[in-house]
């Protein structure tokens, strides 16, 4: 007999990953509810992402995370809770804790997360305070004793591929390309629709219980050096490459103001820290992603380039 779908209520769902995490879950059968504020009902940049809720089917549950009481009664309709909230608001998942907590009826927190594996880290600042507030709310979540699944999904495609990590760049470059480090070191680089489907997968897998769901499949596993590569073979044209030295990374992080300065960090942290690939996945604390679900059709890194070619 097939088990029923766990309800999800995802928190942050019109946001840059949260709209896909919400269309995951309504595509894979599960009851889906949307915490929305009444303002962004009426508020334009957001109407098609609602509409598309709508026409899934999805529930849109009116509340806040700053309104307790709204929060409680979200949560209460529900069985499991995916959190997607944007930067400013990491440290306030402190709020959806406390209603997880009062409601008592969540089978298991996924916290915003959705990036480097944030207690395995050498991030200088200032990544590093960003990754100290995820790594605070995760004990946070362990010590209210909240089942949990933190989801580590690497470079999110969307934002490194498109301008094969140039800075200001919105296409991949055909004459020169700056490479971060010696350009050895490995990354992962995965669809934001695939981190969605994968997130949805683990929500009722006894597998990704109180564990991390690290996204890190072969395919999308390259070096920077490996990156280039690719994209000069698709070109049919070599590239003139700058390397750029970490003293040089680490001068321009100082020298930079925010928000510059946090993406060199985090990129300091992939490219030449090897933050992504720099630990085996041991069983006692997390799995990986396409070996549990291997039915899964991820888009590669090849396949994606391909669209600018």
């Amino acid at each position: 007999m097939a088990t029923e779908k766990s309800k999800i209520l995802v928190i942050g769902g019109t946001g840059y990953l949260g709209k896909h995490i919400v269309e995951a879950s309504a595509k894979e059968g599960h009851p889906t509810f949307a915490l929305v504020r009444p303002d962004a009902l009426s508020n334009p940049a957001k109407a098609t992402v609602i509409d598309n809720f709508k026409n899934l089917g999805v529930t849109l549950v009116h509340g806040d995370i700053y309104d307790h009481e709204s929060l409680v009664k979200a949560i209460k309709q529900v069985d499991v809770v995916i959190s997607s909230v944007g930067f400013f608001q990491l440290a306030d998942q402190v709020k959806i804790i406390a209603a997880i907590k009062e409601a008592g009826n969540i089978k298991r927190f996924f916290p915003s997360e959705f990036g480097n594996d944030v207690d395995r880290t050498s991030a200088v600042e200032p990544a590093r305070s960003t990754f100290e507030t995820k790594a605070q709310i995760r004990r946070a979540v362990e010590a209210e004793g909240i089942p949990y699944t933190y989801v580590a999904s690497n470079c999110f495609g969307g934002y490194f591929l498109p301008s094969l990590v140039q800075p200001g760049a919105t296409t991949p470059p055909r004459d020169k390309v700056s490479i971060l480090g010696d350009g050895n070191v490995k990354a992962v680089f995965n669809k934001e629709e695939d981190i969605a489907t994968y997130t949805i997968k683990a929500v009722d897998d006894p597998r990704t219980l109180n564990k991390t769901l690290y996204i890190r499949p072969y395919a999308n596993t390259y070096s920077f050096n490996e990156l280039v590569a690719l994209w000069e073979k698709k070109i049919g044209k070599t590239l003139e490459k700058i390397y750029v030295p970490e003293e040089e990374i680490l001068k321009q992080i100082q020298e930079s103001a925010l928000p510059v300065n946090a993406i060199l960090a985090i990129n300091h942290a992939i490219f030449v820290k090897g933050d992504q690939t720099s630990f085996e996945i041991e069983p006692s604390f997390g799995v990986e992603a396409s070996e549990l679900y291997p039915d899964v059709k991820y888009t590669t890194v090849d396949e994606y380039l391909s669209q600018f070619v």
